[in-house]
């Protein structure tokens, strides 16, 4: 495995616990459905949390929730209608970021909630 995909496996392990110790339920990781994913669907407070994950080994060049760009957030919110039509869901949905800077299992992790939605494109 290419190390910058062990790093992202890492990452996306580290974020789970975070996420789990912070109340959230994990329901999906890595959902794929046609050309649609998500990293990780989990439910807090009867609501869809929909967690994007990105980790990175520093953040010399930039931080990780800066590569969640305009393109990335229509993206996700394009999966994630594909995902509630899928489950036939009706709960309200939250967009969070995660971002993890580190290695070795050992990383700063930075949670942003409700970080983007609807309201910032229409």
């Amino acid at each position: 495995m290419a190390k910058h995909n062990e790093l992202g496996k890492a990452g996306e392990e580290a974020a789970v616990k975070y996420l789990e110790s912070r109340g959230y339920v994990i329901r999906h990781r890595n959902w794929r459905y046609l050309h649609f994913e998500l990293d990780i669907v989990a439910y807090m407070d009867g609501a869809i949390r929909v967690v994007e994950v990105k980790t990175r080994s520093n953040d010399d060049f930039k931080e990780p929730i800066e590569a969640v760009n305009h393109q990335k957030r229509m993206r996700i919110m394009k999966a994630t209608n594909a995902y509630i039509k899928y489950f036939n869901l009706n709960e309200p949905v939250f967009f969070d970021i995660i971002s993890l800077v580190g290695s070795d299992g050992v990383f700063k992790i930075e949670l942003v909630e409700d970080a983007f939605n609807l309201r910032h494109y229409y």
